[in-house]
């Protein structure tokens, strides 16, 4: 058995599991057994269910690190989350209870990343163009970021008006890395999130896609959570 433990990676909305692709290679470098499910981003109940799916899988204690809209199907694993020592958010949404991330975006002028949100007929929010390449994934290479807009996976609107039950965090360890470039989610909502969950906290100057451009930061934070969960043990 590994003594190392499990890492699943849950990616957000306009995105797949590919967007992890940088820190999968690092962390199966150094011998931890990952894993990046893709999520149906068709309700927060479906996201959930299948994070559970995988997480049935683990063999042993699972980091679960999130990234953006991520978070939030994290966090909804609420009280019951098998086989979870930890919760890493990647510039990710991190609720409390009786929250939904549409609220909280309401609550001031929309970030430019999502100012223009292309809703199809079917619910479903998708970016355009210009918002992914140039706000979305800012800090990443033109070329690569066009790629990551291709493959985006949009997601249910009603996602945006989930409330949240009890969140993981108030039971589980966190870290959270905060991405001060960040134009989806607003940095000193980021701050907010990870201070009143009592996370070990890290800040780097990245857009909101910084497991893609800053895969080093977040494989660094994602390992000092796994080795904490160690001690712990």
């Amino acid at each position: 058995m590994n003594p190392l433990p499990n890492i699943v990676l849950v990616h957000g909305a306009w995105a797949d599991g590919s967007s992890w692709s940088a820190v999968i290679e690092r962390l199966q470098a150094r011998g931890y057994n990952v894993t990046a499910p893709q999520f149906p981003l068709s309700a927060l109940a479906d996201d959930v269910a299948r994070l559970r799916q995988v997480l049935a899988r683990q063999d042993g204690p699972t980091i679960v690190a999130g990234h953006s809209y991520g978070g939030q199907i994290m966090t909804a694993l609420g009280t019951d989350a098998p086989n979870v020592v930890g919760l890493v958010y990647i510039a990710a949404f991190g609720l409390d209870e009786a929250e939904s991330i549409g609220a909280l975006l309401a609550s001031g002028p929309p970030p430019p990343a999502i100012a223009h949100l292309d809703i199809d007929e079917r619910g479903f929010a998708w970016l355009p163009e210009d918002d992914f390449v140039n706000h979305f994934a800012a800090d990443v290479d033109p070329v690569q970021a066009r790629v990551m807009y291709a493959v985006q996976q949009p997601l249910a609107g009603s996602a945006l008006g989930t409330v949240m039950g009890v969140p993981a965090w108030k039971s589980l360890p966190t870290w959270y890395m905060v991405a001060s470039n960040d134009e989806a989610i607003p940095p000193d909502a980021e701050r907010q999130f990870a201070q009143r969950m009592g996370a070990t906290t890290v800040e780097v100057a990245a857009s909101h896609v910084a497991m893609v451009s800053h895969p080093n930061d977040v494989v660094m934070l994602t390992e000092t959570a796994a080795e904490a969960s160690l001690v712990a043990s």
